[in-house]
């Protein structure tokens, strides 16, 4: 991959696109993982105003300490980049006690984590006319919608959109970010235990870059469709868990349907 041309481009882009609209800087949430890391990397680039905030909500002490290591980078290295540690963890607590138990399902308060950082990052961008910037990668945003449904996905820019999880990687060694983000497993860290994105997954990200880049490649749009003679048991075990994973989190993906009311309007 053209790191460097692909750096310059998406910096590039940042700088048209903010100036389209008008406002004066970004805010990046920081997580302590690879996509924040290089995406508030690429935004320093700009020598626009940055914010990037680390939000922590009962966050895992390697996670939010990388976080701070990210942030301390940045300002170290891009005097355009200015930090605020918000810990919603008491936010969080008091809405999950709040909450009736019929709402307190595992994956329905991991989810609600992620939404209290959307409104967070939002708070700060709309106090300095600045925007919201995406770190979903094209695997988790377009490929298997792993993300928070206006909570990680609710955002004004996606830099890395278009990015692989591995040109991801590849792009975080050329920008130079910390070598405890780059080994680090990727984490959505919206759980109190070490469950990993793969492990939520049930494959890796290389197995899912290599099913999306398949049927996306030859419009395989069913499990039906793929010739499963063509593959070994595991190929065909992420193929399924691909389509399984684009087929339910479709609606994710794509604008709110409006019910068109064209043929009975007067």
């Amino acid at each position: 991959m053209k790191c460097k041309e692909i750096s310059g481009f998406i910096v590039d882009w940042l700088l048209a696109s903010i100036k389209d609209t008008g406002m004066q800087g970004i805010v990046v949430g920081i997580s302590g993982g690879i996509d924040s890391a290089v995406t508030s990397t690429l935004c320093a680039k700009t020598g626009l105003p940055v914010l990037v905030l680390a939000m922590p909500i009962l966050q895992a002490k390697d996670q939010h300490s990388r976080a701070e290591e990210q942030i301390e980078w940045l300002k170290k290295g891009y005097d355009n980049v200015a930090s605020h540690v918000v810990d919603l963890t008491d936010t969080f607590l008091k809405l999950k006690d709040t909450l009736p138990l019929e709402a307190k399902k595992e994956l329905a308060l991991a989810n609600t984590r992620s939404r209290l950082r959307m409104i967070t990052l939002y708070c700060f961008a709309n106090s300095n006319s600045y925007l919201v910037c995406g770190t979903g990668n094209k695997i988790e945003d377009y490929g298997i919608g792993f993300f928070t449904k206006y909570g990680d996905g609710g955002v004004d820019l996606s830099p890395i959109g278009d990015l692989a999880k591995s040109e991801v990687f590849e792009l975080a060694s050329y920008l130079g970010v910390p070598a405890s983000i780059q080994n680090a497993a990727p984490t959505d860290g919206l759980w109190e235990n070490d469950k990993t994105d793969e492990d939520q997954i049930g494959a890796t990200y290389d197995e899912i870059e290599w099913a999306m880049d398949y049927c996306f490649t030859n419009n395989i749009l069913s499990v039906n469709e793929i010739k499963i003679e063509n593959f070994t048991q595991r190929q065909v075990e992420v193929l399924k868990i691909f389509m399984a994973r684009h087929d339910s989190n479709r609606h994710k993906m794509l604008i709110p349907p409006v019910c068109d009311l064209s043929s009975v309007k007067i």
